[in-house]
């Protein structure tokens, strides 16, 4: 059965309209011509995220998101997304948005990874920029902004 679950580690938080995200995700993906079979969103804090960086992809650096795609079969998805509360906090900050709009700005950034986008280089990471916009809008058509 397709599932999106939600856990945190090292951290407290509670993701509101969790309902409604996992319909938005869950539409993204299938939009993509995806089929959902796991996909976890783990909220952590910076230094969790970060060990986690250390282990598995040697980069001694903090970052917002680490995607590891567990999928065994093309075009499906399973997955487990790691996220930093503490860099979507500061991001919406920085950035001078709600922490709900970062939150998903983040979560549909690892989706859209996981849906085969990728933002290394310049063309690359503007079509990823314009996906993210893109699925960022389709929040109001189920009612999350």
């Amino acid at each position: 059965m397709p599932a999106i679950s939600f856990f945190t580690e090292s951290v407290s938080y509670n993701l509101p309209q969790k309902l409604k995200v996992k319909k938005w995700i869950k539409a993204t993906i299938e939009k993509e011509g995806f089929k959902l079979q796991e996909l976890n969103f783990i909220f952590c804090s910076d230094e969790y995220l970060l060990g986690i960086n250390q282990q598995y992809l040697n980069h001694d650096t903090y970052t917002d998101i680490i995607t590891f795609d567990n999928s065994e079969e093309e075009k499906q998805i399973v997955s487990d997304i790691f996220i930093s509360i503490e860099r979507v906090k500061e991001n919406a900050k920085t950035f001078k948005t709600l922490e709900l709009d970062e939150v998903c700005r983040i979560m549909i950034h690892g989706t859209l990874h996981l849906l085969g986008y990728k933002d290394k280089g310049k063309p690359a990471k503007t079509l990823m920029t314009q996906k993210e916009d893109e699925y960022l809008g389709y929040r109001s058509e189920i009612g999350l902004v």
